[in-house]
């Protein structure tokens, strides 16, 4: 990075929004200066009367290191010889009140553990990247074509090192490296989500509220620490999306809020300021500053931690001004998302923008020359909300709750989606996903293989929070690691088998997302059965007669000589039963190659006769051959039959 002082030029950039690299002028810069080495130091304080910088060099006494005011807009900056990586500083304000206030640095690139809110002196040059076959190998296939199954991770209770206490300090980096990243390549998921790692005062906000936009948090080390982490992730064909939050910060006293005394950051009128349902401050949008400093923030991850996307926080929270009593759209926010979108995808189009959002705003994940926010995909809340109310009802009440499965079918094309089981479900007494399904301890087992069975035929990618694929019985403790012990249960470790088997099946099988966003990759067989609350439907690739029928049962009764309308005159092979021993399940599966029988049923000029597993899904496979050998099925039997062999 070279680093000069802020030109003219910059100046005009960074006041016009435009100066999307404006890391490489603020903060603090390791330097040669006269053949002097030093740091130098930039700020903006718009409305600062003086700004000095303090830190253990010069035991916080600022008296004789004031900084110097380069524009009438607020922009000051000072060269100090002699100082190095790791020097402690702050910044010493003035307001135009006369009141002295101590900010950390907006750019710092390294900030103290907390409870310590100092930023560092860092130098952020310096790692070598080894992850060049993993770009190569992004360029391959459009992002939408490939399957993504995304595991969402918060680092400090993913898991805890032994012995620990509430105080000890929390897994580093590295050591998540060494054991995060092999459970994730061991359960199939192509996308680790880290929830925020911005750094930030308070560990119970999990990230979401931060101080440090450009700032790793030191609970897991370095930056250079991180930035081996993602490196080892991408050497694993392991892609990284951070949680961002571009619409609000935290109110505490060293951060950003009220930075020079008046609001800097924030908007400047009260009530479009103040964030009242999270206690924190709304960023002032249509600001070029903040715009400056927020797409800077995204370059900065991109340049300098190779991430492979953002999942941006609460959109639904931006769109919309939070204090009005009525949903009013906020235009500069609007006009913010879409500038943000265009700098990001300009660089790297494969980049993953991914909204937050909860709310029917139109064209989420359209380009802005169409209209649209230019976002690459939109968390599906609607189809999440409707699916859990529907699993935590009765099943003698689903048949009055029949188009909580069917409604996101009809919309499910509109955007390009992905499928969130996320933290925010799981947590403040909602109960866990496994404990959310009704009956008894086999019951909600059965009921949640269903689920992540629906979840994965379902159009769109997915997603789902950590402690799900072994069923989490309790929810998140956000102190506290995951039940691990958990896995010395029987039906945990299956249901951790089967969560590996479905992954398996769908990375192999095209079907399942080379045609997410598309009504060609999928087709209703009987969507109106809710008597029974039995769905069935096709899933289709791009490959002609290459398709998957899924048949949905939830409820807890066994069909047998089920007939089930099928396109074409082939035989089909059960690739996937949720109800196979191996799962936990009660062995109501099909064994053999199920024949197409001519004969029109549901609308379909062939149908099948199966057995429809209590509480399950069957996934079938169409053969694309008559008499063709299946050595997917062949392999399938194998495995099965090592596994009971394994478990005698």
């Amino acid at each position: 990075m070279a680093v000069t002082s802020p030109t003219d030029f910059d100046v005009h950039l960074f006041h016009e929004g435009n100066l999307f690299k404006s890391f490489q002028i603020f903060g603090a810069h390791l330097k040669v200066q006269d053949g002097v080495f030093g740091t130098q130091f930039s700020v903006w304080a718009p409305n600062a009367k003086n700004v000095r910088v303090v830190g253990d060099f010069n035991n916080w006494d600022g008296s004789d290191y004031s900084m110097v005011r380069i524009n009438e807009e607020g922009i000051w900056t000072l060269f100090i010889p002699n100082i190095g990586e790791n020097t402690l500083y702050k910044y010493e304000i003035t307001t135009s009140h006369g009141k002295s206030i101590m900010k950390s640095d907006p750019y710092a690139f390294y900030s103290e553990l907390r409870p310590n809110t100092a930023s560092i002196v860092y130098d952020i040059e310096g790692y070598e990247w080894d992850d060049k076959k993993w770009y190569r190998r992004k360029k391959q296939e459009t992002v939408d074509e490939r399957p993504m199954f995304i595991y969402e991770v918060h680092l400090g209770t993913w898991k805890k090192p032994k012995d620990w206490k509430e105080d000890e300090e929390l897994y580093s980096y590295k050591q998540l490296a060494a054991e995060l990243i092999p459970y994730v390549l061991e359960h199939g998921f192509t996308h680790i989500e880290l929830l925020p790692i911005i750094e930030h005062p308070y560990d119970r906000s999990w990230g979401y509220q931060g101080t440090g936009y450009f700032s790793a948090t030191s609970r897991h080390g370095t930056p250079h620490d991180l930035m081996y982490f993602i490196d080892q992730c991408h050497q694993n064909n392991i892609g990284v999306i951070l949680d961002w939050v571009p619409g609000h910060f935290c109110k505490d006293a060293h951060g950003l809020y009220m930075f020079d005394g008046s609001p800097t950051y924030e908007y400047s009128r009260y009530e479009d300021r103040e964030n009242e349902v999270w206690g924190t401050a709304n960023f002032d949008l249509g600001k070029p500053e903040v715009q400056s400093f927020l797409i800077s923030s995204a370059k900065f991850w991109m340049e300098y931690f190779h991430i492979d996307g953002f999942r941006v926080d609460a959109v639904a929270n931006m769109l919309h001004w939070q204090n009005s009593n009525e949903l009013v759209e906020n235009p500069y926010a609007v006009s913010f998302l879409k500038k943000l979108n265009d700098a990001v995808l300009s660089d790297d189009p494969e980049f993953l923008m991914i909204a937050e959002d909860s709310t029917d705003w139109p064209l989420v994940t359209s380009s802005t020359s169409d209209g649209g926010l230019g976002f690459s995909y939109k968390w599906n809340m609607g189809w999440m909300n409707d699916m859990l109310s529907y699993m935590e009802a009765p099943p003698e009440r689903r048949c009055d709750l029949h188009n909580k499965v069917s409604f996101s079918l009809i919309y499910a094309f509109s955007e390009k989606f992905i499928l969130p089981f996320s933290h925010d479900e799981v947590v403040h007494g909602k109960k866990s996903l496994l404990n959310k399904m009704p009956g008894d301890y086999w019951q909600k087992f059965a009921q949640l293989r269903l689920l992540y069975g629906y979840m994965l035929t379902h159009p769109g990618k997915k997603l789902l929070f950590m402690g799900g694929e072994f069923g989490q019985f309790d929810e998140w403790k956000d102190l506290e690691e995951l039940d691990w012990m958990l896995e010395d249960y029987e039906m945990h470790q299956k249901t951790r088998v089967y969560f590996k088997e479905l992954l398996t099946i769908y990375k192999k099988q095209r079907p399942l997302f080379e045609l997410d966003h598309s009504h060609e990759g999928f087709e209703w067989i009987d969507v109106d059965n809710s008597n029974q609350s039995i769905f069935s439907f096709i899933r289709k690739s791009r490959r002609e007669n290459e398709l998957l029928v899924v048949i949905c049962n939830f409820k807890p009764i066994v069909y047998h000589d089920y007939k089930v309308g099928v396109p074409i005159d082939t035989e089909y092979i059960e690739i996937l039963n949720s109800d196979s021993s191996e799962f936990g399940g009660s062995e109501q599966i099909n064994k053999r190659k199920l024949k197409a029988i001519e004969g029109d049923y549901h609308g379909r000029p062939y149908h099948i006769s199966l057995t429809i597993p209590p509480y399950g899904i069957s996934i079938l496979r169409a053969v694309k051959k008559r008499g063709e050998n299946d050595k997917d099925g062949e392999k399938k039997v194998r495995r099965n039959a090592i596994s009971r062999r394994k478990g005698q």
